[in-house]
């Protein structure tokens, strides 16, 4: 069930309308919370319905023997045993698809938010939830199921708990995530796909390096658009329910940097990739500082295959590393400093950044190595055509590219304004967008790129 069709909307409703009904009553909306994630799920297959609860119970009692536990060697491997049961739920739908039991669904958003408690747990940094329903209701929760953003269960679970009714500021802007998103992904992430940017990545050598320069260019903002636009329609479910997610983008290819970059893209990840695994590597703590640069690229390496199984994903994974590292080093080089800098030179930084990511998304998104060779074949060959550059693709580029560089006061701005309209007229701007998608984007809608992931 996907996060931009009716039958998603319409289960929306349902369960928003149950959950706040039953709200008076702790149990009954925890259980109506818990029935709608595992619908959820089963609407993918219904072999959810035996995995989920099971891992997640798995993981639970983990958690609690964990707490209770002060023997090192025990906790260890118990720990261990957390990793590889949601290591392998991740695996065995990525990795092994000759298996009888891969599912449509990666469960690679699962398995991190699952990690988060037992990982927190086990460093003595949370402590188990005390309720078994408000685990099995916060581990599965639906709006992060496909593509995140990863939430840390000691952060979600007590949520459940603090209930306040929810208020008019919310809920406008919950819809107004929601609406956003829609526009995002309907309008822009996939109008750019489908009119130049599928076909360039997948025949390259019959276009002009203009043509395919744009293309990757369009690649950026459709993948940038088709996942924040997920992130907010995933925000605004969750906050319709009262709950608060985080924030996962932050203008990232407004990045002054490599790591600037990564503090604003995909920021749920990011962290997880900091915390989890870049300071469990050894090293960190020895007298050999290239531990510490050398951690940075194994990282980005893991974090590129987790993307897939591909050598595009390690290059893909690599080239960032090595840029993190090379920023890292840099900084020590000259003592860390905090530059000031003028406009021009903000520019010819962002500049500079942006296309270190571009390089970055060509690895990603193609195919294979040898793709990848013929796109930057291509772009240096210098040919010029635009005969398969439509006057309605620049347009909604130049939308797409303008929307990102919007000023943070004037998207601040818009949502103050629309959280002060009634009920009635905010209900009013959905239905308007919902029949621009419509008259626009047409009934069909592509699987956001993350829910492969």
């Amino acid at each position: 069930m996907l996060l931009t069709t009716a039958a998603y909307f319409t289960f929306l409703a349902v369960v928003f309308f149950g959950y706040w009904v039953a709200a008076r009553y702790r149990l009954g909306a925890l259980a109506v919370i818990l029935l709608a994630n595992y619908f959820f799920y089963a609407r993918w297959d219904l072999a959810y319905l035996a995995i989920i609860p099971v891992a997640s119970t798995c993981d639970f009692l983990i958690g609690n023997a964990l707490h209770r536990s002060s023997q090192p060697g025990f906790r260890r491997l118990l720990v261990t045993l957390s990793i590889l049961l949601n290591v392998g739920l991740m695996a065995s739908v990525k990795y092994l698809p000759v298996l009888p039991w891969v599912l449509p669904l990666a469960l690679s958003f699962y398995g991190f938010q699952s990690l988060t408690y037992t990982l927190d747990i086990y460093r003595r940094d949370a402590k188990p939830a005390e309720s078994y329903l408000a685990y099995l209701a916060s581990a599965s929760f639906f709006p992060t199921t496909v593509a995140g953003p990863i939430t840390r269960l000691s952060t979600l679970v007590p949520q459940w708990s603090n209930r306040q009714p929810l208020s008019t500021q919310d809920g406008g802007r919950a819809l107004f995530l929601i609406g956003m998103g829609l526009i995002k992904k309907l309008l822009i992430a996939d109008f750019l796909a489908e009119n130049l940017v599928n076909r360039v990545f997948d025949l390259p050598k019959l276009y002009s390096g203009a043509e395919v320069l744009a293309g990757v260019y369009g690649y950026a903002l459709q993948l940038y658009y088709d996942f924040s636009g997920y992130t907010d329609i995933a925000i605004g479910s969750a906050l319709l329910l009262g709950i608060t997610l985080p924030r996962n983008f932050n203008r990232p290819y407004s990045a002054q940097n490599i790591s600037d970059f990564w503090r604003r893209w995909h920021i749920s990840f990011s962290n997880w990739l900091r915390d989890y695994l870049y300071f469990s590597l050894p090293g960190l703590r020895s007298r050999w500082k290239i531990f510490a640069y050398l951690n940075l690229v194994i990282t980005m390496v893991i974090g590129g295959l987790w993307h897939g199984a591909s050598w595009t994903f390690v290059a893909w994974g690599a080239w960032h590393g090595i840029g993190l590292a090379a920023h890292r080093g840099w900084q020590a080089l000259h003592g860390n400093p905090k530059l000031t800098l003028t406009r021009g030179a903000r520019f010819l930084c962002g500049l500079a950044t942006f296309h270190f990511v571009l390089v970055g998304w060509v690895f990603f998104r193609a195919s294979s190595l040898a793709t990848a060779r013929d796109i930057f074949y291509q772009i240096s060959s210098r040919t010029i055509s635009f005969a398969n550059i439509t006057p309605a693709f620049m347009l909604v580029f130049l939308i797409a590219l303008a929307a990102h560089y919007v000023p943070k006061r004037w998207y601040d701005g818009g949502l103050q304004l629309y959280c002060q309209f009634p009920y009635y007229a905010q209900a009013a701007a959905i239905a308007a967008v919902a029949v621009v998608v419509r008259y626009v984007a047409g009934s069909g809608s592509a699987p956001f790129i993350y829910s492969r992931f």
